[in-house]
């Protein structure tokens, strides 16, 4: 097995083309014709996924954040990424991310909010023309209050915290959702008619919200942890004699909350 044998089946699902302008995704450590023994899978890239890699025998690691946003303008133990980038080429460890393509295909991160929670009609929230875009929305099977809602969200993602905005008065029966930093698609939620917007890294003046209308958030990490399994059930469906696994320091999550 070689590396470009995971990424075509990985870019089969997210095409690498559709990824956002600003980002990374792809093979940031390695080549493509790089042997491969066994994948770990994980949300983040961090100096102690690498030494789990070793542990377990892992060659290759397929995460949702790149390893390596910018350019770098040195490698050092000194810094997070420099940590991680030196030992993964020391350990001969390649090092693959599906960050935003994986964000924009209807079953990757928003996708998986919403089969959480059990929307039916889901669509894609801000298209981009292609069947792809950001964020989803659809509908709650029945409609519930927004005291509900609170503890459905806070079950289903296994939530110790979320902020809100005023709770809504009336019934939501339709909710958009994106995973991630989803301040930015308010208004194509709000246009597409839901009552509840879920997401994460929303900032203060955002809960300012008109009336009807009720903003939710569970968190950055929270709310994408889902594409862990989504990337490895990809992996191992293709190849299911291969040995592929999910970290097992899984809550790589850098907010603590007290």
């Amino acid at each position: 097995m070689k590396v470009k044998d995971i990424i075509s089946v990985i870019e089969e699902f997210a095409p690498l083309s559709i990824q956002e302008g600003w980002d990374n995704s792809g093979l940031c450590v390695g080549s493509p014709d790089d042997e491969v023994n066994g994948v770990l899978v994980a949300l983040d890239c961090t100096p102690e996924l690498i030494d789990e890699a070793v542990a377990c025998g892992a060659d290759m690691i397929v995460t949702h954040h790149p390893l390596i946003f910018s350019g770098l303008k040195r490698i050092s133990p000194d810094t997070q990424t420099g940590l991680a980038v030196m030992k993964a080429v020391k350990a001969g460890i390649s090092i693959y991310a599906a960050h935003t393509n994986a964000d924009k295909v209807i079953a990757g991160v928003s996708g998986a909010m919403a089969a959480r929670i059990g929307l039916t009609d889901v669509e894609i929230l801000q298209k981009d023309g292609d069947g792809t875009g950001l964020g989803v929305v659809g509908n709650l099977p029945e409609p519930i209050s927004a005291g509900d809602a609170v503890t459905l969200l806070r079950g289903r993602f296994n939530l110790k915290a979320m902020r809100t905005s005023r709770p809504l008065d009336g019934m939501i029966t339709r909710v958009a959702m994106c995973g991630g930093s989803g301040g930015s698609l308010i208004a194509e939620a709000r246009k597409a008619g839901a009552q509840l917007y879920v997401s994460g890294d929303i900032s203060y003046h955002h809960f300012f919200t008109e009336s009807g209308f009720m903003l939710v958030d569970i968190g950055h990490y929270e709310s994408e942890i889902g594409i862990v399994d989504i990337l490895f059930s990809l992996i191992k469906k293709n190849f299911p004699t291969f040995a592929v696994r999910i970290t097992q320091n899984i809550n790589s999550n850098p907010i603590y909350y007290f």
